[in-house]
């Protein structure tokens, strides 16, 4: 009885009838369960019985049956569509299809539940909203649901969750159900259980009707009714406020497991229908049909899709058309709640689930599962499928967080601090955001999880060149003129990653002649983003994609920050060809642009802020700035990183010419001309610099090598003294000796090539030839002697400013004993001086001005050497004995005598002595060598010890010193400084040279009238007794000195007695003898 239909139906509101409270079966379920003012309502009593789900407040069986009847009267009952028909009167005309509904089948309370969110009259939006509540509660009340899903509820077995009709009003179970099965059936490949398209359409409808209160998802309400308390009690209900606030909390900590199920198969409802978002839909309603991204093919096609929604409106907004603030706000939250939980996109779920349960199982919140399998893809936990790459690829693109770096709640995260310190001057949400995280990635501000998330995102940013939005934005006119592009959301399937950027970036670095260049908008863009990737080979797809096997193979250990890179052009020619084409091709472009090299940049901030600002502000690099640093390299202000990184693009360099930007587009036309098929950089050097020197020696009237070719070819020729490793063919044959003798030494500034010269003579045979052949370009090009450039140029400023850079070593030589000039110049002048005296060839003056005299007097010893080997001085050590003998050529005298003159203050700069008296200088004269200004004195100290010198070698070139010495007072510095005021008073009407002055003193010596200086006349002395000693043991050099010594031997009678007998003797044998050879007959003679 209790259970009977409800008398009447009117009871809609308060006043007079029949009461739902007063029924016996239910009265004390009432009493116990709602507030007593709302007893009289039996519209507030049902939905206060209705909503009661504890299991201790369970209500009677009886009561139940009741209310499903008295529910089902409700939707029925024709008097209470007549309530509806009054009530809602204005609204039934203005949506025809409920007009048409017929009377009396209850069709018409649920068209206008249908069509609820056109209602604007408020009576009827009340009413109506009550009876949702009502006909919701369960699903047999929801019109045509029953009929479209009975059998999907039956296959998903969906019935069995509240079997009875024990609690038959709360049958939101069965509806949770479904939907739970339609979302897991879109996460699968092949399902097993399919739900059926009708039915399909009418949960999806369901969920709709039910968007705008989420008391209408009763699963969802009964499962979030703690929490709604606990996060959003002060949200109002109505337009899906509630459903938004408890979507922002769905990770708290505290939020109940059965609840943030139900948000998520609701989130996963909205995935597949933007409608089931009443927020969205109504916000973006009209965004949606101006930009035509509702047109509805199929009731629920893809257009329906929120990815499909997401897309469309990001395009519109790309393009720069209006879309209102409270749609793109709306859009903002749906695409942070795609990024947040993986599970709400069924693609990533189908095609990454190996890799999400091989490497990110238990990453499920705040979007850590999406970077986590971005990581993966990134190379950095294992191998990814392409699917699931694709997947995370159109993910990003429909959440596009490269718009909002907020849309990306893990990086937001991991990047507050940053963000706050670095990049605070921004405004917050703006897509310059990320560009400064980029900019400040690897330095101290940064930290390492942002670090991680960022090169996460970046990897899939840097694929797609629409989702970096100032990219797309300033570029997207250039990329669609050149690069053949499509509108934003029109993926082209034909274009491999990073394809449109790369096309950007070959048009950016264009020469006006080149052809179409980009515009100066999308040029700056195009460079932002270079220097900012180049620091990952991850963020360059082609070079990742063409390198995988080569990085694998070279660089395995290169773990570093820019590491990669700098292995794979260290490996240049053995990587395989499509890889070396890219890494060519980027290294090119560094070439042009080193700002591309961030890390470079960074540690060379001091020194282009104090030395390179100028160039370094210039919009168009074009290897200045490289320029300038190399030039700068050894300044103090110069860190160690820099003068790596510095070095380290020199080295590659080298590998190929075209990586000299302004050697390139300097000398490219006289490459192809001179020197074709050449490729590497040293090598080109070379062949030019080859041609240049033959045009000059040849005097061409015209230079084969353009002016600006040879201009640039000389900063060419300079950069490469400073470090041997900038000569591979030196350095390959000297590898071994660096490694034997030099390991300690630093390789900048040259002290590697001027540490094998100083140890030359213990170079292994090929490394002596390569330093000699040094040696020989140096002393003809003294600018290309680094060192002596570096260590003598403040005074090259005072003594040399206008020399021709060909006599620069002459000057400084002539300028050498100035009182002004620096120790540590004089010192290296001397050294070159050294080198020169060792071998003719090192000495291009003396060369010249000698040689006819060399092959005349010296060709003995041309024969017995060797190419690229010294002759330890042996050629000038002969004409100087040539000088003595007074039978040079003028020219080659006077340079014979500077180097006497010289060699005469400085015994090392004689190499014939110095290798033959080693022992005697040491033993006799270790004092005077141990000097630290060197005057003559060691020279000095072997003539007066004449006596005591046993080798014959050793005597013989103090002979030959004392030989020279008589033909010229001037190469006697210590005769000439005792007797400089004696020759200014009595020969200085003589000229110097051919012995004059040295005859002048010796008559004035025997000349009883004339007094000399006593240390003049001891020294004269000196000199003669040396004479007359030299003139005794002095081997005899021709007849002329042979007879000489005849004659002035104390045994002259006895050896003219000896030779004349011997004359007589042969004589007489002639006589006794007769002839030796045959005669011969006449016929013989005649024939």
């Amino acid at each position: 009885p209790g259970a009977a239909a409800p008398r009447s139906a009117r009871g809609g509101g308060s006043g007079s009838g029949w009461k739902l409270s007063e029924e016996a079966v239910c009265r004390e379920d009432v009493v116990r369960l709602c507030s007593k003012h709302s007893w009289a309502n039996n519209l507030a009593v049902l939905e206060c019985l209705q909503d009661v789900r504890e299991p201790d407040n369970e209500i009677s069986s009886d009561c139940n049956h009741l209310l499903w009847n008295y529910k089902l009267n409700l939707t029925t009952d024709p008097k209470f569509e007549s309530v509806a028909r009054e009530v809602c009167k204005s609204t039934i005309a203005e949506i025809k299809e409920c007009a048409d509904e017929p009377v009396g089948k209850g069709f018409l309370v649920s068209c206008l539940v249908d069509h609820r969110g056109n209602i604007t009259e408020y009576q009827c939006h009340q009413y109506i909203t009550k009876m949702t509540a009502i006909i919701f509660s369960d699903y047999r009340l929801i019109c045509g649901f029953m009929d479209d899903c009975k059998a999907d509820i039956n296959l998903l077995k969906c019935g069995s969750i509240r079997p009875g009709e024990k609690d038959a009003h709360s049958q939101g179970e069965v509806v949770a159900c479904l939907e739970k099965g339609l979302v897991k059936e879109a996460e699968e490949t092949d399902p097993r259980i399919q739900v059926s398209d009708q039915c399909k359409k009418a949960i999806l409808r369901v969920a709709e009707l039910s968007s705008d209160d989420f008391h209408l998802d009763r699963h969802l309400y009964f499962a979030c009714r703690d929490d709604r308390e606990r996060f959003c009690e002060n949200t109002q209900a109505g337009e899906g406020r509630v459903y938004k606030c408890l979507f922002n909390h769905k990770f708290e900590e505290s939020m109940s497991e059965k609840c943030r199920d139900a948000l998520t198969t609701r989130q996963k409802l909205i995935a597949q229908d933007y409608k089931v978002s009443y927020s969205l839909a109504k916000s973006c309603k009209s965004d949606l049909k101006k930009y035509r991204c509702n047109v509805e093919n199929l009731p629920r096609s893809r257009e329906a899709r929120l990815s499909y929604l997401l897309m469309c409106l990001e395009s519109a907004v790309h393009r720069g058309r209006q879309v209102s603030s409270e749609c793109q706000g709306e859009m903002l939250d749906y695409r942070r709640m795609l990024m947040e939980d993986f599970s709400l996109s069924p693609e990533i779920i189908l095609s990454c689930r190996g890799e999400i349960e091989h490497h990110c199982s238990g990453l499920h919140r705040k979007g850590r599962t999406l970077h986590c399998l971005m990581k993966v893809v990134r190379g950095e936990k294992g191998n990814v499928g392409l699917n699931c790459q694709q997947a995370l690829q159109t993910l990003i693109q429909e959440t596009d967080p490269g718009a909002d770096y907020r849309i990306d709640r893990a990086l937001n995260e991991a990047c507050e601090s940053v963000i706050q310190t670095a990049c605070k001057h921004i405004r917050s949400g703006d897509p310059m955001i990320l560009s400064c995280l980029m900019e400040h990635l690897y330095t101290e501000k940064m930290v390492e999880d942002c670090e991680h998330r960022l090169l996460e995102l970046q990897y899939f940013i840097s694929r797609d060149w629409k989702l970096d939005t100032v990219l797309y934005r300033k570029c997207q006119g250039d990329a669609s003129r050149l690069c053949h592009t499509h509108g934003w959301n029109e993926t082209s399937e034909l274009m491999p990653p990073g394809a449109v950027f790369s096309c950007l970036y070959r048009h950016a670095y264009r020469t006006e002649e080149q052809g179409r260049r980009l515009s100066r908008e999308c040029r700056a863009e195009v460079q932002r983003i270079l220097h900012q990737r180049a620091m990952d080979v991850k963020l360059d797809p082609g070079l990742q994609d063409k390198c995988m096997i080569d990085l694998g193979k070279w660089c395995s250990e290169k773990t570093e920050t820019g590491q990669e890179l700098e292995c794979l052009q260290d490996h240049l020619d053995d990587l395989a060809s499509d890889c070396r084409d890219i890494v060519g091709n980027l290294t090119e472009l560094e070439s042009e642009d080193i700002q591309i090299e961030a890390l470079l940049m960074r540690a060379c901030e001091p020194i282009i802020q104090t030395f390179c600002h100028e160039v370094a502000d210039n919009q168009i690099d074009s290897g200045d700035l490289m320029e300038c640093l190399i030039q700068n390299k050894h300044q103090k202000e110069m860190n160690e990183k820099c003068a790596i990184g510095v070095t380290h693009f020199q080295l590659v360099q080298m590998k190929d010419f075209r990586f000299s930007y302004k050697f390139k587009m300097a000398c490219k036309e006289d490459v192809l001309k001179l020197c074709p098929n050449i490729k590497k950089k040293v090598d080109v050097v070379i062949c030019l610099s080859t041609t240049v020197r033959n045009d000059t020696l040849q005097d061409a009237k015209e230079h084969r090598v353009s002016l600006k070719c040879r201009k640039q070819l000389r900063v060419e020729e300079l950069e490469m003294t400073e470090d041997i490793r900038l000569e591979p063919e030196l350095y390959e044959a000297c590898k071994s000796d660096i490694k034997n003798y030099c390991q300690n030494v630093p390789y900048g500034n040259a002290q590697i090539i001027e540490c094998l010269k100083e140890i030359k003579k213990q170079l292994s045979t090929r490394c002596h030839q390569k330093v000699f052949k040094l040696q020989e370009t140096e002393m003809m090009d003294p600018e290309l002697d680094y060192t002596l450039m570096r260590v003598c140029k403040q005074m090259i400023k005072r003594f040399c400013p206008e020399a021709d850079s060909k006599n620069m070593l002459q000057c400084l030589k002539q300028n050498k004993n100035s009182e002004v000039m620096d120790p540590k110049c004089k010192q290296m002048i001397t050294k070159r001086q050294i080198t020169q005296n060792t071998d003719y060839r090192l000495n291009p003056v003396l060369r010249k001005a000698c040689k006819a005299d060399i092959p005349k007097f010296c060709q003995n010893i041309l024969n017995r050497a060797k190419d690229d080997t010294e002759l330890e001085g042996q050629v000038i050590s002969c004409l100087k004995l040539k000088y003595a003998d007074q039978r040079l050529s003028p020219d080659c005298e006077d340079q014979i005598r500077v180097i006497i003159q010289e060699s005469a203050l400085d015994y090392r700069l004689d190499p014939q002595l110095q290798m033959h008296c080693s022992d005697e200088i040491s033993s006799l004269c270790a004092e005077e060598a141990a000097a630290q200004e060197q005057t003559g004195q060691v020279e000095e100290c072997l003539k007066v010890n004449l006596l005591k010198i046993k080798t014959e070698m050793c005597k013989k070139e103090v002979l030959n010193m004392l030989k020279e010495s008589k033909a010229d007072i001037f190469v006697d510095p210590v005769l000439h400084t005792a007797c400089a005021l004696d020759i200014k008073h009595h020969c200085a009407a003589i000229p110097p040279g051919r012995g004059r002055q040295m005859s002048c003193l010796m008559e004035a010596l025997e000349d009883k009238r004339v007094r000399l200086q006593p240390e003049c006349k001891k020294r004269l002395n000196d000199r003669i007794e040396m004479w007359s000693y030299a003139a005794k043991v002095a081997p005899a050099e021709g007849f002329s000195d042979l007879a000489m010594q005849v004659m002035t031997s104390p045994s002259k009678n006895y050896i003219l007695s000896v030779i004349t007998v011997g004359i007589c003797v042969l004589f007489l044998i002639g006589l006794m003898c007769g002839r030796i050879t045959k005669r011969v007959t006449r016929e013989l003679k005649d024939r």
